[in-house]
C-alpha cells in the first residue's frame, strides 16, 4: 500500500488494528468447563456459570485480566452468554455482580432474567 492509504488492519496513531479496544474478542463457549472464554494477548478473560437444571444458566463470575480492562470484553462475554440462553431458550440468573449492573444497563435483556 502507498502512504496515502496505509494498510486497513493499522491505525497511524494507535498502531495495528487488532489491539485497539475497538475490536470485538472472538468468544467460545467452553461446556466441558461451564464459562464463556476469550483467549487476549494479556490472558484468558472468561465468564464462569453453573446450569440450574435444563432451563436456566446461573452466572456467577467474571474475569478479566486487568490489562484487558475497559476494552468492552466482559460486555462481550456477557452478550455471548446472552445470545447463549436465547438460542437454548433458557433464563439467566445474575449471580456475578457485573452481570447483574449489565442487565440494568439492557433492559432488551430482562425477559432472559429467571423469575
Amino acid at each position: 500500500m502507498t502512504d496515502d492509504h496505509p494498510s486497513p488492519r493499522f491505525h497511524p496513531r494507535r498502531g495495528p488494528a487488532a489491539r485497539t479496544s475497538m475490536s470485538t474478542p472472538r468468544i467460545e463457549h467452553d461446556a466441558a468447563n461451564k464459562r464463556f472464554v476469550a483467549h487476549l494477548d494479556a490472558g484468558d478473560a472468561y465468564l464462569a456459570y453453573q446450569p440450574v437444571g435444563a432451563r436456566a444458566l446461573d452466572l456467577q463470575h467474571t474475569v478479566v485480566p486487568e490489562a484487558a480492562r475497559g476494552a468492552g470484553v466482559g460486555e462481550s462475554l456477557v452478550r455471548a452468554a446472552m445470545d447463549h440462553a436465547r438460542a437454548h431458550h433458557q433464563q439467566v440468573v445474575p449471580t456475578c455482580p457485573f452481570v447483574a449492573s449489565w442487565l440494568e444497563e439492557h433492559p432488551e435483556a430482562q425477559e432472559l432474567v429467571a423469575g
